[in-house]
């Protein structure tokens, strides 16, 4: 074989091995989340205790209809108000709905969702991030909530939930 066919073989031999991926587990200073989208709502799902947080006391389980509250993982989305309530499936969407979600124009909400457990699919991918990663998501989720006077998160009651298993918070920003 020539210089130039060892070469080549090597670049095809780079080319092919570099797109195989690897699972890589969480290292002391790393921590698996998921981001998970249902088609019309994308969430962040990270695990509902750990030494940094424990999620449920922000996005109370009494807030849900959850008879069994033995989960361990929490899904969270922030969003236009309206687009959550009202759009829970594209065929939901209503015109006036996405013209303030598209334009800003309408409240905000984060919507909560507790689950037992996750698994990757085509639309929930796992991701690897650091623990002052999670600690910076962990502030900006706890800052994008309106508190009561109590410094709670305002649980928005409705019967608009997606199930038994989620509930929906007042947020900030538009």
């Amino acid at each position: 074989m020539t210089f130039a066919g060892l070469v080549g073989l090597y670049l095809l031999t780079a080319l092919v091995l570099s797109g195989i991926a690897v699972e890589k587990e969480a290292g002391p200073e790393e921590m698996v989340i998921y981001i998970k989208t249902n088609g019309v709502h994308t969430d962040i799902v990270m695990p509902v205790r750990n030494v940094d947080i424990d999620w449920s006391r922000e996005f109370r389980f009494s807030h849900t209809a959850l008879t069994d509250t033995a989960v361990n993982w929490l899904g969270v989305g922030w969003g236009d108000k309206g687009f959550y309530l009202e759009t829970p499936e594209w065929k939901d969407l209503k015109a006036r709905v996405a013209f303030n979600a598209a334009f800003g124009l309408g409240n905000t909400a984060i919507h909560a969702t507790y689950y037992k457990s996750i698994r990757e699919s085509a639309s929930c991918r796992r991701l690897m991030i650091s623990r002052e990663q999670y600690r910076r998501l962990i502030n900006y989720i706890s800052n994008s909530l309106e508190r009561d006077s109590l410094g709670q998160a305002q649980h928005i009651v409705t019967d608009a939930n997606y199930g038994n298993s989620d509930a929906f918070y007042e947020a900030v920003g538009s």
